[in-house]
């Protein structure tokens, strides 16, 4: 007595749905190099644990690459092609040191391989007293900044 066979299903088609839509468009890997973002990106939720300007400054590192994550472009060229004026560069490339994504030794920049899960990044309070103003109100930085400059030439 024989166990019955299991009853045949209708898969699709896999190696059909593997080929390309656009043959003639199918991207490669030439001599000018080549950044990628591991598929754990995706689906261990780093991309959605991410907010906008930290995930386009992510990208732009890793295409900025070489092959072992190490990239030197300056802050000024990177908020030129990002169109990010000085304190949204920071606080993106702030909240992907704090996430472990990145590392920068003040000149250089690596993109990490991935932690084990993304960090959770705290929460950003709104800012309540004269010292959280000092210290994360660009407008309020600034005009200490001119304050204390206009004070030095009297």
């Amino acid at each position: 007595m024989g166990h019955p066979t299991a009853p045949k299903t209708n898969r699709p088609d896999f190696e059909r749905l593997r080929t390309p839509i656009v043959v003639d468009r199918v991207r490669q890997i030439a001599g000018e190099g080549f950044g990628f973002l591991p598929h754990r990106f995706l689906q261990d939720g780093f991309l959605s644990a991410l907010p906008p300007d930290a995930l386009v400054l992510y990208v732009f590192l890793v295409l900025a690459a070489n092959r072992v994550g190490v990239s030197f472009h300056r802050y000024d060229a990177i908020c030129s092609v990002l169109g990010f004026h000085l304190e949204r560069y920071l606080h993106a490339r702030n909240t992907l040191i704090e996430g472990d994504l990145i590392a920068f030794n003040g000149t250089r920049f690596q993109v990490l391989s991935l932690p084990e899960r993304p960090v959770a990044l705290p929460a950003t309070d709104a800012l309540r007293t004269a010292a959280d103003f000092e210290d994360r109100d660009p407008a309020t930085i600034r005009a200490l900044v001119l304050n204390s400059l206009n004070r030095d030439r009297k």
